[in-house]
C-alpha cells in the first residue's frame, strides 16, 4: 500500500480551509508526497546502531509522550499536544522518523495506541517497537501475551510503577510482570527513574535484558523533596545533578540502557546550543552500546531533523 500523507490543518471551527503556508507551518514541515519520502529515506544517512539482542536498533529512538499529551509541564501543554497529534499525526511522525533514519520507536501502551500504530504499519511503515507497558498492562497481566503476538522487540515494566512498587516493598508484582514477559519469547525490559532499583536488580541477578534509564528522578516522594528542598516547589522536581546519578549506574550494569528524558522534558531544549549540550551530555555519559529516547513535538519547527543531525555530529556518523 502506497502512503502519501495528506497536509495538516490546525482543525480550527474558524478556518476548515488553511493556506497553504498555514498548513506547512502546522505540519512542522512534515507534508511529503510518497516520492519525496522515498527519496528523502534514500538521500538521508542511517545512524548509528547497536545490538539489543538479534536486533539492530538506532542510537537514537523516537518516544511517545508527546503523541499521548505527557509533557511533564502545566496541564495546558499535554492538551495542546494530545490536541494536535491525531492519528494521522502520529502516523505521519511516525513516517518521518523513519524516512530521516531512525528504525526504532518506544511505543506506550495507551488506549489508543495500539491502532495508532497498526495505521502506521498498514501504509507500509517498518519501524520496530519497543513496548513500554502502563495503563491497563500494570495490573492485568493477561494483555502480556496478547500484545507480545504483535511481535514487538520487547515489552518494558513501566518505570513509575516499578519505582512506587520497589518503595512499597512489592517486588515480587514486578518480577511476576518480568516473568510473564520472557515467557512469551520476548526480551524483556525494566524502566525505572531511581538508580538505586537498578543497584537492587543487579545485585539480586533479576532476569532482565534491558534498562529504560530515567535522566530524572521525577518519583521522589513529595515527602523527600521537602525534605531536600524545604518546601515543596509547584509541579515535578528536575534535580540538575540526577542526570549523573544515573548515569553513573548505567556506566556500571553491561546491560543496555535506553536513557530517558535527557532533555528534562523540553527543558533542555530552548536554544541549538542547549539542545546539543543536552545530547552531547548523555552519549558522552552512557555507554557506547546504549541509546536515547526523545519525544518530538514537530508542530512548529522540524524537531526530527535538528535532533538528527546533533546525534550524527555528535557520533560523527558518515554524512
Amino acid at each position: 500500500m502506497c502512503f502519501k500523507p495528506q497536509a495538516i490543518s490546525e482543525n480550527t471551527a474558524t478556518q476548515k480551509e488553511p493556506s497553504r503556508r498555514r498548513i506547512l507551518q502546522a505540519a512542522g514541515m512534515l507534508t511529503v508526497t510518497a516520492g519525496q519520502s522515498a527519496m528523502a529515506a534514500a538521500a538521508s544517512p542511517a545512524l548509528p546502531t547497536v545490538r539489543l539482542g538479534k536486533y539492530q536498533i538506532t542510537r537514537l529512538i523516537l518516544g511517545s509522550n508527546p503523541f499521548n499529551g505527557f509533557a511533564y509541564s502545566i496541564p495546558a501543554l499535554g492538551l495542546h499536544m494530545k490536541e494536535w497529534y491525531t492519528q494521522e499525526r502520529v502516523c505521519q511522525v511516525l513516517h518521518r522518523a523513519e524516512n530521516l533514519g531512525i528504525n526504532t520507536h518506544q511505543f506506550s501502551y495507551q488506549p489508543r495506541a495500539v491502532p495508532d500504530f497498526q495505521r502506521y504499519q498498514a501504509q507500509g511503515g517498518k519501524m520496530q517497537w519497543i513496548l513500554l507497558g502502563g495503563g491497563r498492562m500494570k495490573d492485568d497481566l493477561s494483555l502480556i501475551p496478547e500484545v507480545a503476538k504483535l511481535n514487538p522487540i520487547g515489552i518494558v515494566h513501566h518505570g513509575g510503577v516499578t519505582d512506587e512498587r520497589f518503595r512499597n516493598g512489592q517486588h515480587e508484582q514486578v518480577k511476576e510482570f518480568l516473568k510473564r514477559v520472557r515467557d512469551t519469547g520476548v526480551m524483556v525490559g525494566l524502566s525505572t527513574h531511581n538508580p538505586t532499583n537498578i543497584e537492587y536488580v543487579e545485585e539480586h541477578g533479576w532476569d532482565v535484558d534491558f534498562y529504560m534509564t530515567c535522566f530524572y528522578q521525577l518519583s521522589r516522594p513529595r515527602e523527600e523533596i521537602r525534605k531536600m528542598l524545604g518546601e515543596l516547589p509547584l509541579g515535578d522536581v528536575f534535580l540538575e545533578g540526577d542526570p549523573a546519578r544515573m548515569c553513573r549506574i548505567i556506566r556500571r550494569t553491561s546491560k543496555t540502557c535506553l536513557a530517558f528524558k535527557i532533555l528534562a522534558a523540553g527543558r533542555k531544549a530552548t536554544t541549538r546550543e542547549e539542545l546539543e549540550a543536552a545530547f552531547r551530555f548523555a552519549y558522552e555519559n552512557i555507554k557506547p552500546g546504549d541509546c536515547v529516547i526523545v519525544g518530538m513535538y514537530p508542530r512548529f519547527k522540524d524537531e526530527m531533523r535538528e535532533n538528527i543531525e546533533i546525534v550524527q555530529k555528535i557520533l560523527k556518523a558518515p554524512v
